[in-house]
């Protein structure tokens, strides 16, 4: 049933919250933001706010769709046209476990233009659905892709191909003991296959927790770190592998081919991060025009007093790594489910500014008054930052996550928006339902 879900009242919200016009950011970055209004949301914990949703925001040709939980946990889908600023929101015939972090709702539109949707995993049955039409908001029934290790599912991830299908990513296991699983979409067929069954393997031992990115030249970027136990303290090293095949054979970045499935005596270490150096897992990368690598972290690096986001990239056939901050916030990463951290994990992307090439962190950070800080670097072997608050107002332990498909076609930049609340664990936090926006951000 559609229907408009709080939509007067959420506009009255945005009006009081002076939302409705452009915030201008430091002229000299030469970025504007604006906040478009959604609906209401579940905001307990960061559920629907989590850097791991792939995707939380996501463009056809004709519309940018958002999926979140509203307050009884109903999956919500909104869809508006390009240039508009009216939502149509569709409250479907599913729900998930909101009271666990992990259980996002991953979302993505395939070359028709059908919507692919995913939610509510924790180490469970996987919960997959598409759409009934073309750019619909209507789903239909819950289906099985392969058939074949879907029971202990975590993380789903969608990747748009250059040929209109997808890939599709996540977890088979658990925290300490996981295999990476890819399958593939054909869009001719409508059906799905499996590519690698176990693309990263624990061996029984340990999981990598990831993060990816298909290039425009259609290369598959995959680097990750290594967890020996369900304490997030035990994360270690940084890895990469890539595909130039869709996702049949991989290689280092030496050119040198794995023999699948990669494990943790034969990945590449791209950068060393030894046990308890406060490393976040599951963050973002991207590639420059070239097809380098950039990935964005952070960790306290040996001999640090404070915990720092980190680039780690390659560059002329090296891997290098830049600090790309200079916080004075501490903490202690540690423990055992969904954190509440003074950090957000970061998104790193790049962006057209005329010929050149600018790259993009967004993170939200306690030292900052909770608030989403936006810094750029010009693309070079030694990356300078400026960093500015893009935010209206704080949005607690809210992650970004943002519309990879208007970023590869238009070169906008759509963030979702929500202020989130999150416990030590699973646990939630009192917090009424909370608007959910479109944060626009775009050069003037």
């Amino acid at each position: 049933m559609k229907f408009k879900l709080y939509f007067f009242a959420v506009l009255v919200f945005w009006g009081l919250m002076s939302c409705s016009s452009p915030i201008e950011t430091n002229p000299a970055t030469e970025f504007s933001a604006t906040l478009k209004p959604i609906g209401l949301a579940w905001s307990e914990n960061s559920v629907n706010a989590t850097i791991f949703r792939k995707n939380s925001v996501v463009s056809s040709a004709n519309f940018q769709f958002v999926a979140y939980y509203d307050s009884a946990a109903h999956v919500v889908l909104a869809r508006r046209k390009h240039g508009s600023d009216y939502w149509e929101l569709h409250q479907t015939q599913y729900s998930g476990n909101v009271r666990d972090a992990h259980n996002v709702i991953s979302l993505m539109v395939d070359g028709d233009g059908y919507l692919h949707l995913s939610w509510d995993h924790h180490n469970n049955q996987l919960h997959y659905c598409r759409s009934l039409e073309p750019e619909g908001l209507e789903l239909g029934e819950m289906i099985s892709m392969t058939g074949e290790n879907e029971t202990v599912v975590s993380y789903p991830e969608f990747y748009a191909m250059a040929d209109g299908g997808l890939l599709f990513a996540y977890r088979d296991g658990g925290s300490g003991n996981g295999n990476l699983v890819l399958n593939r979409y054909d869009l001719k067929d409508k059906s799905w296959s499996r590519l690698q069954t176990s693309l990263i393997d624990g061996e029984g031992q340990r999981n990598a927790y990831w993060q990816m990115y298909v290039d425009p030249a259609g290369t598959i970027h995959v680097s990750w770190v290594w967890r020996e136990t369900p304490d997030v303290h035990s994360n270690h090293d940084m890895s990469y592998a890539c595909s130039k095949d869709g996702g049949r054979s991989w290689y280092k970045s030496t050119g040198e081919q794995y023999q699948l499935p990669i494990n943790a005596t034969t990945a590449e270490v791209v950068k060393v991060i030894p046990q308890g150096s406060n490393l976040i897992n599951q963050t973002s990368m991207t590639t420059d025009a070239a097809g380098n690598p950039f990935i964005a972290t952070y960790y306290k690096a040996q001999g640090d007093i404070c915990t720092q986001f980190h680039i780690i990239y390659r560059q002329e056939g090296v891997w290098k790594s830049s600090v790309a901050t200079n916080r004075e916030l501490d903490f202690e990463l540690g423990g055992v489910g969904s954190r509440s951290i003074p950090v957000s994990r970061p998104q790193l992307m790049i962006l057209k500014v005329g010929d050149a090439q600018q790259l993009v962190l967004i993170y939200r950070d306690e030292e900052e008054g909770n608030n989403v800080v936006l810094s750029t670097s010009v693309l070079s072997d030694n990356p300078e930052w400026t960093s500015q608050i893009i935010s209206p107002y704080p949005v607690d332990r809210w992650e970004p996550s943002y519309d990879t498909e208007i970023l590869r076609r238009q070169n906008k930049l759509d963030l979702y928006f929500q202020k989130v609340a999150q416990g030590q664990a699973e646990t939630t936090i009192a917090l009424p339902p909370q608007p959910v926006g479109v944060l626009e951000i775009r050069l003037k």
